[in-house]
């Protein structure tokens, strides 16, 4: 599966458009992450366990984005977006999309 933020793949043509594709998961704070956070607010620098929290949750939207691609038979996805939102107090969203197309080598 070919996954790209750009409209077209070098080298290759699109021969069918299968449609919009997403992936999302929701995830909440964790408390220990919460205090070291704070700790790390007073200090400055990296939060890394918010990292690792966002890392984990991109990944598991584009797995399902692609999932759905490829039940709709697709080799790859154009476009390709991320964006998040709030959904409760300490809860986000982390939303991939994209457009699930068939392409070959030019």
């Amino acid at each position: 599966m070919i996954i790209t933020n750009t409209e077209t793949i070098a080298g290759y043509h699109v021969t069918e458009i299968r449609g919009l594709v997403q992936g999302n998961t929701v995830r909440a704070k964790h408390a220990g992450r919460d205090i070291a956070a704070s700790f790390k607010n007073l200090v400055g620098g990296e939060l890394k366990g918010y990292t690792e929290l966002l890392t984990e949750s991109r990944r598991q939207a584009v797995e399902r984005m692609m999932a759905q691609a490829e039940q709709l038979g697709a080799n790859a996805i154009l476009n390709v977006r991320f964006t998040t939102s709030a959904v409760t107090a300490g809860a986000a969203e982390l939303y991939a999309y994209g457009t699930a197309v068939v392409v070959q080598p030019a």
